[in-house]
């Protein structure tokens, strides 16, 4: 996997601890939502690999990364917004009804849209969003 500092540089973005560590918790914790985030780098705490990163600070950077392409927000309905490092592959997702996880599905025909809409309205169609609903294996065998 590219080096962190390298793949910022890449994309004309200052190489910065806190956007590391940003990136990095993405890595470990897909589909994470900003106080996953918060918890997981530290935000406030002195002793993070973000230090100095503030609640808002983390917003911004999570703004800037997914301008620049590093990462993708999805918002499923009646969840919080949550991010991930894969982006431009046209994949899909599946929601547990029962605890929110989050898992990739990938698109049965590969190239955008994965579904053509019956009449475009004269819009240039180019992504289709579609997220699955159910319950996952381990709300099953809890139940």
């Amino acid at each position: 996997m590219e080096d962190l500092a390298a793949l910022l540089r890449r994309k004309g973005l200052r190489n910065t601890a806190q956007r590391r560590a940003v990136l990095a918790a993405l890595r470990e914790n897909p589909h994470a939502t900003a106080p996953d985030l918060e918890d997981r780098i530290g935000v406030g705490k002195a002793s993070s690999s973000a230090a100095g990163l503030s609640r808002q600070g983390l917003y911004n950077v999570l703004e800037d990364l997914t301008r620049a392409d590093l990462v993708r927000c999805i918002e499923p309905a009646g969840s919080p917004a949550r991010y991930e490092l894969r982006v431009g592959d046209n994949h899909h997702h599946v929601v547990c009804r029962e605890c929110g996880r989050v898992e990739d599905i990938d698109c049965a025909i590969g190239t955008a849209p994965c579904l053509d809409p019956v009449e475009d309205k004269g819009f240039t169609i180019e992504e289709a969003e579609i997220t699955w609903w159910g319950i996952c294996d381990r709300c099953k065998t809890a139940t």
